[in-house]
């Protein structure tokens, strides 16, 4: 009877080690939402492998969090809705930080920040705002943004952005806005003549269009815009409301690679620059 006793416990020991580093398991794995079309931040190479800033970051993140993680593609436009039914647990795809945003779901500190511009072709000129081209514009009070300059142009935007939200509202009575899937569509589009303006993160224009042949007859029109209200507070990591031990995860994360020189590395593969910003 003893030897019996002694085997239940035993068992039952050994069900609770199992089910415990099962546990343990399953809370170190993190299925991470990213878009792989949005050079330099994520694309898909020849091979069929994601690359990018983005996807970097999220391996080193990973990695100082001592996670097993999995990148999960996903369109832009679907991207928090599947995060919200938990086809992932959170979100790394140069999601900026803003206010309407944060109704729906948690963000982590940010991990980079730059400003969005406008792009068109080299003999295009336009007197956007008081002020010299080479400024920034941060409010929209104290400084005169010429809408007219605009009537009656067709300005590119990818879909549920910051800047589809920032046309919309701002130049939206002026201008024809078309919203497309990707940043690559749009860029198609323009080339093509049916735009003649887009609108997206100055980087991403800059690296994933007009340093390419594609963009050699293209520049910057205008100043940079990094308006809170519409830009946000950089680039930051989406999780579902209430999962603030996932988010401070990723937070302790981004303190560590900022610290132990991982963050630098990463940066100097893709820019020459300062892309965390201030």
């Amino acid at each position: 009877m003893k030897k019996l006793l002694n085997h239940i416990v035993m068992t039952g020991c050994m069900v609770i080690l199992v089910a415990t580093a099962f546990t343990a398991s399953a809370q170190d794995r993190v299925r991470i939402g990213v878009e792989g079309a949005y050079p330099p931040f994520s694309w898909v190479d020849a091979d069929g492998e994601l690359q990018g800033f983005d996807i970097d970051i999220a391996w080193a993140l990973c990695e100082a969090m001592e996670a097993e993680c999995v990148l999960v593609p996903q369109d832009w436009d679907g991207i928090i809705p599947a995060l919200l039914a938990r086809k992932y647990d959170a979100i790394l795809a140069s999601m900026s930080i803003t206010e309407e945003r944060r109704q729906r779901v948690d963000f982590t500190d940010k991990y980079y920040h730059t400003p969005a511009r406008f792009v068109g072709a080299n003999d295009l000129t336009i007197d956007l705002v008081d002020g010299p081209d080479d400024v920034t514009v941060t409010t929209l009070e104290g400084i005169r943004i010429h809408h007219d300059a605009l009537s009656g142009m067709t300005v590119g935007v990818q879909r549920a952005t910051i800047h589809d939200r920032f046309i919309s509202d701002v130049f939206g009575d002026t201008v024809d806005v078309r919203r497309y899937g990707t940043q690559d569509e749009a860029y198609l589009d323009l080339v093509s003549g049916r735009l003649d303006l887009i609108m997206a993160d100055s980087i991403a224009i800059l690296d994933g269009f007009l340093n390419t042949d594609q963009g050699s007859d293209y520049q910057f029109i205008g100043p940079a815009f990094a308006i809170v209200e519409y830009h946000g507070e950089g680039a930051g990591i989406a999780v579902r409301k209430g999962d603030d031990a996932l988010r401070e995860r990723f937070n302790a994360a981004i303190e560590h690679i900022r610290a132990d020189g991982t963050y630098q590395a990463i940066q100097d593969r893709y820019f020459d620059f300062d892309v965390y910003g201030g």
